[in-house]
């Protein structure tokens, strides 16, 4: 067939048609201006049958970006994956698009995300296997200084699905005098078929005949192209396979009691008030690092999945309980607490927790979620600033330490702590529940979709993917300020920060909040209800991180008198089952670029404390209803903080 318009005189490069196949590149020359750009793309891939999507991910050093210092990362820990993130922002460069011409573009926005599926949309996303339109959105990088490192970013509005191909098609943007930016030489002659002496061109013919086939499925006719390209996204056994094993492992060796454990303190006069006891201990859990610090690798069997350290197969590893004083007349339900971002288990210490457990009778406890916790700050700093992009894989590495923790610190809870000759005559082992807050939140949907001793959680001021997170929030402040310094063209932060997300996806919810409830579930697993609250305006958290996280779940959204919110069910209440929940502080609306709100005071832990959420958060746990208990709807102007 001819791989062209019929209505030019000019000869053309005849191709056969057949199923697309793909060339081995470093670089791609049809966005040249940014090596490894666009990205994701399959051209950073080779064939390998003994993965399930029949890929492996082969990114070369040069695709890579080297620090300011000259440091050039190993790709060895991306490529043992098969396929890219379901959830990273799409990438790639156009010289001459502004901020102002994208707008002129008509492209869709976090606010009109309905605009991508138009017939019209400059920007599609469609899945080949079902040949569906994805909702998305499109941005230009507010975060570049330097107008021409501004990348263009294409954000599904929930992640898709594991294991499948995409392409991604771009055409009309236009520049600052409204003329439709011109394509690479080497895409124009993919999209005309005119001759080319760049080998890639020549050796792509027929996996663009394909590609052009499934646009013209969506109604989007070549000559209009400026670029257009496709990837496979990774299987959901790339990226949840270590947890599930070590999760499967450990709770085999420690058994239906959980872990060993040993109480090393108890205060039976602190805060008085609400608490009875403060206990802190220890517990002795299978330990899958080499060592367990900062730093640490997962040890590796023969079959690629994790193991115990052979020569330190057991590690203590701290806990602290809170019993209130509520539980002293009846046992109280488990109440499993997530610290925040780069926090401690000594947060379930604070006031609003202390008199939540108290008055609704809870005894709650927490661990370090290591590899984000106190311990891991430097670490990471150093990850960031040193150029060492591989090395991030040990913070993921840690993180899947930390997460196993987690659930074996419930099922030691409820196992043997429940029948602690002390204080097991306080705590209701049957009834055992989830809680966490912003990182607590966030890494929830890892922990709701892997524990098996645990129905129900409540996840507060949560969102996904960290990929979409980073630049709306003012936590990231200094990390991108030790970025900027290490790579000093932002489109590299941009690769710097896909490249991070597809290592993340193997513990952050990205890879796992599909799998919450349902019956898609993972294996071994039951499934779960969450109830997920989020605070407009919050500095923090974006709550575009929110509705794609609610998306990802599919949930139905709890109607409070605010807004209605793209893709998602909307209910009055009371909702058997999971929601999604927004609470209104009176901020001016957030950017409509990637930059964090900073207007105001941030509503990040106001929610928490409201005596409306309280309520919601309490009956959720013990009933499974989500209902609003706001006196109208769930507004908070008094608490903006904006003044007059």
């Amino acid at each position: 067939m001819l791989a062209a318009s019929a209505c030019s005189e000019t000869e053309f490069e005849v191709v056969e048609d057949s199923e697309a196949s793909w060339m081995l590149l470093e670089c791609d020359p049809i966005a040249p201006s940014v090596c490894g750009f666009p990205f994701p793309s399959n051209v950073y891939t080779v064939a390998d049958d003994s993965t399930p999507t029949g890929r492996r991910l082969e990114l070369s050093r040069a695709l890579l970006p080297a620090s300011y210092y000259g440091v050039s990362p190993s790709p060895q820990p991306w490529n043992q994956g098969d396929g890219f993130s379901a959830s990273s922002a799409i990438m790639t460069h156009f010289p001459g698009l502004t901020q102002s011409s994208l707008a002129a573009s008509n492209v869709a926005t976090p606010a009109t995300i309905d605009r991508s599926m138009e017939f019209d949309s400059p920007t599609i996303l469609i899945d080949v296997e079902t040949l569906e339109r994805v909702p998305h959105w499109v941005e230009l990088d507010a975060t570049a200084v330097d107008n021409e490192q501004r990348t263009l970013l294409i954000r599904p509005a929930l992640r898709l699905a594991d294991g499948h191909r995409y392409v991604v098609a771009i055409r009309r943007l236009v520049d600052e005098q409204g003329e439709e930016l011109v394509p690479s030489e080497a895409f124009e002659s993919l999209r005309t078929g005119l001759p080319s002496d760049e080998p890639s061109v020549r050796g792509r013919r027929a996996l663009y005949s394909n590609i052009f086939k499934v646009l013209e499925t969506a109604d989007v006719l070549r000559h209009d192209l400026q670029l257009a390209w496709d990837f496979t996204t990774a299987s959901r056994e790339n990226n949840t396979s270590w947890m599930l094993r070590m999760r499967d492992t450990a709770l085999e060796l420690v058994g239906t009691a959980g872990p060993e454990y040993r109480i090393t303190q108890v205060d039976a006069d602190w805060e008085t008030e609400h608490i009875a006891y403060r206990i802190r201990g220890e517990m002795r859990v299978p330990l899958f690092l080499d060592q367990p610090g900062p730093g640490a690798h997962l040890v590796l069997g023969d079959d690629g999945l994790p193991m115990p350290n052979p020569d330190r197969p057991w590690e203590w590893f701290p806990f602290e309980v809170l019993v209130p004083r509520h539980a002293l007349g009846a046992p109280a339900p488990l109440l499993q607490y997530g610290h925040g971002l780069l926090g401690e288990k000594e947060q379930i210490e604070s006031e609003h927790l202390r008199t939540f457990i108290d008055e609704y009778g809870y005894v709650l406890f927490g661990v370090d979620f290591i590899g984000m916790a106190a311990d891991d700050e430097l670490h990471v700093g150093a990850v960031v600033s040193g150029g060492r992009l591989d090395e991030f894989s040990t913070v993921v590495a840690r993180q899947h330490q930390g997460m196993l923790n987690s659930l074996l610190a419930m099922r030691m809870m409820k196992g043997g702590f429940s029948r602690d000759p002390q204080f097991g005559s306080y705590v209701d082992g049957n009834r055992a529940f989830y809680y966490g807050i912003s990182q607590g939140g966030i890494f929830g949907g890892t922990y709701m979709a892997l524990t098996t001793d645990v129905d129900r959680g409540a996840l507060g001021v949560m969102g996904q993917p960290y990929n979409l997170l980073l630049s709306r929030s003012v936590d990231f402040d200094p990390f991108f300020d030790l970025l900027r310094g290490t790579y000093p063209d932002q489109r590299d932060v941009w690769m710097v920060l896909g490249l991070t997300q597809i290592l993340w996806d193997r513990i952050e919810p990205a890879g796992y909040s599909a799998y919450i409830r349902g019956e898609d579930v993972l294996p071994g697993t039951q499934s779960h209800e969450v109830l997920m609250r989020a605070a407009l305006g919050d500095h923090q958290v974006n709550t575009l991180g929110a509705h794609v996280m609610a998306r990802s779940i599919g949930v139905t959204h709890l109607q409070t008198g605010l807004r209605e919110v793209y893709g998602l069910p909307a209910e009055a209440g009371p909702i058997e089952g999971s929601a999604y929940v927004e609470y209104d502080f009176g901020l001016p609306p957030d950017p409509e670029v990637n930059l964090p709100q900073r207007e105001c005071d941030d509503p990040h832990g106001k929610l928490r404390q409201l005596d409306a959420a309280r309520r919601q958060l309490d009956v959720f746990l013990r009933n499974g209803r989500a209902e609003s208990f706001c006196d109208g709807p769930c507004v908070f102007d008094e608490l903006s903080g904006c003044g007059p």
